[in-house]
């Protein structure tokens, strides 16, 4: 006989999580499931109301905590990177890499987007949450039967049987991922970003722990595959605790079709930029060799290292702040170029030291064998001045609903991106790199700000004014750079690179404080570390953008 749940009498109803209160029902009866997959007030865990009177606030400490998790995420990662090199051969994480070649790729369409959707829409209902929810679901179950039915395939293309393991290993991974697609959306729309921190870095730090306990058993690839499916599990569970919220049954939900779409543009845009992106390395690898794809593959790995630490939790913030507000045009145009000129007094004076010391960074962090890499890397980091302002453009897409003017933008940007690949590849890799670079000043990022601007309350003057500071800015860093290089000769690049980094954010500095913009900009920076402590409204402490 199956037992009746017993709440202890001492135990007050409203001190129990409400999925407990199962009163009346068995365990394990339809009656108690459904008690399980409905939480009292769904709406709760919807509702942005609490949003409303610290916006600015609620986003700024969500940046810093955002960032500070990843920085933690960062250091498990060249953690358990060095760790795993040292206990796993070559060959197994050559192995892992070549299946990684088809999940890599699926993983574009583990979500179709839906999440995004979830933390755009104003206003959305507990149906059309648990309506998208059962599609990530289902979603994910066909993704892990592809994955697992491709095992086979890669084993017969690579003529290698141990990739059918690794592979079947690898699908489950996905399985969760859909579970937790739709409380981790709810998280972020409700700003909840202290408790997604904590989830992701527990979740990562227990699949290395578990990685690198099974490599010291001998486990070679099996430590890849388990840190793969334990951070997914990890994250899934995490979410479910952090977020309260439970699904109903899979019904129809009205409005369900104008977010599939929305979904949908995002995927395609996904879709089309994941070609552009790697058709550089198709065309280098195949007219100029592996030697210098290496050259150009690790010039651009090192660029991106800083720019995503800096861009990825910023956007995880900006683009639920700016859904919440985009029905107050002045209010949403204030908080973008806020962010955006902060964003940009960062990354400038960055892509600064990333040009004028390119041969000081590439000499610490590779060595003397990766010296060819030293010109590709300094114009690539030219694209830094362009490429914040081309990312932060992605957050006013979506925040405005226009992901199908960014699915055809991502057309435009895609061609334009490969008619540059093309143009360079006579040259070989830095070919490939300067015409990039060269198109993206000239051509892209102009074309992209008249294309986003033609509608919402941004327009480009507001980009060229929100820029102007920050490059003066790098300006001054690039001139103290150039008088660093002629008043001191030191050997050693890695102690070069070390005076470098002060010496041009001194550079910036100088050039903000002789200018009043300058000023009021470092004043506003000053103010929102002190009301990031202080845990107030940051729209007290500062003037509007202009």
């Amino acid at each position: 006989m199956m037992n009746r749940v017993a709440l202890h009498p001492t135990i007050p109803i409203g001190g129990l999580p409400p999925y407990l209160v199962l009163r009346g029902a068995y365990v394990g009866s339809p009656r108690s499931i459904r008690a399980f997959m409905s939480r009292r007030n769904p709406e709760q865990y919807i509702s942005t109301e609490h949003l409303e009177h610290d916006l600015e606030g609620q986003s700024v400490r969500g940046g810093t905590l955002t960032a500070l998790a990843q920085i933690l995420k960062s250091l498990l990662e060249m953690g358990s990177t060095f760790i795993l090199a040292r206990l796993i051969s070559p060959e197994d994480f050559g192995l892992f890499g070549m299946v990684i070649i088809v999940t890599g790729f699926l993983a574009m369409f583990k979500d179709l987007g839906l999440a995004m959707a979830t933390i755009q829409r104003e206003n959305i209902t507990h149906a059309q949450v648990s309506a998208l929810f059962w599609i990530n679901v289902l979603l994910s179950l066909v993704i892990t039967l592809i994955t697992a039915g491709s095992a086979w395939a890669l084993a017969w293309v690579f003529e290698e049987p141990r990739l059918v393991p690794i592979a079947l290993g690898l699908a489950g991974a996905f399985l969760f991922g859909g579970l937790t697609v739709q409380h981790e959306a709810l998280l972020r729309r409700q700003m909840r970003f202290g408790r997604l921190a904590a989830v992701e870095v527990t979740a990562m730090a227990l699949s290395v722990g578990l990685a690198v306990v099974v490599a010291l058993q001998g486990g070679g690839y099996w430590a890849l595959v388990v840190n793969s499916v334990a951070l997914a599990v990890a994250s899934c569970l995490g979410v479910w605790i952090a977020c309260g919220w439970r699904p109903a049954r899979p019904a129809r939900a009205e409005g369900l079709r104008s977010m599939l779409a929305f979904g949908a543009d995002m995927t395609g845009f996904n879709f089309v930029n994941y070609f552009a992106r790697n058709f550089d390395d198709f065309l280098i690898g195949r007219f100029h060799g592996a030697a210098q794809l290496g050259f150009y593959q690790m010039a651009y790995k090192i660029l991106m290292i800083p720019l995503r630490q800096i861009n990825h939790p910023v956007g995880q913030i900006a683009i639920p702040a700016l859904s919440r507000v985009v029905s107050d045009p002045v209010r949403y145009r204030q908080m973008y170029l806020r962010v955006l000129e902060k964003l940009l007094l960062v990354t400038m004076p960055l892509g600064a030291i990333l040009v004028a010391g390119a041969d000081w960074i590439i000499l610490s962090v590779l060595g003397d064998a990766w010296a060819p890499t030293i010109p590709i890397f300094a114009v690539l980091g030219l694209s830094i001045f362009t490429q914040t302002i081309g990312n932060t453009t992605g957050w006013l897409f979506v925040s405005q609903d226009r992901t199908r003017e960014f699915f055809h933008w991502g057309l435009v940007s895609s061609g334009l991106v490969a008619i540059s690949f093309a143009l360079g590849i006579y040259w070989g890799a830095l070919g490939v790199a300067i015409a990039y670079t060269a198109l993206g000043i000239v051509l892209r990022t102009p074309l992209l700000l008249w294309f986003v601007t033609r509608r919402g309350p941004i327009n480009m003057r507001d980009f060229y004014r929100t820029a102007l500071l920050p490059m003066l800015a790098a300006l001054g860093g690039v001139c103290s750079l150039l008088a660093l290089r002629q008043l001191v000769v030191l050997d050693s690049p890695v102690a070069m690179f070390a005076l470098a980094i002060p010496t041009c954010f001194i550079g910036a500095l100088l050039a903000l404080v002789a200018l009043p913009a300058g000023r009021r900009a470092l004043y506003d920076l000053i103010a929102l570390a002190r009301y990031i402590r202080a845990g107030r409204d940051i729209s007290e402490s500062t003037g509007d953008t202009p």
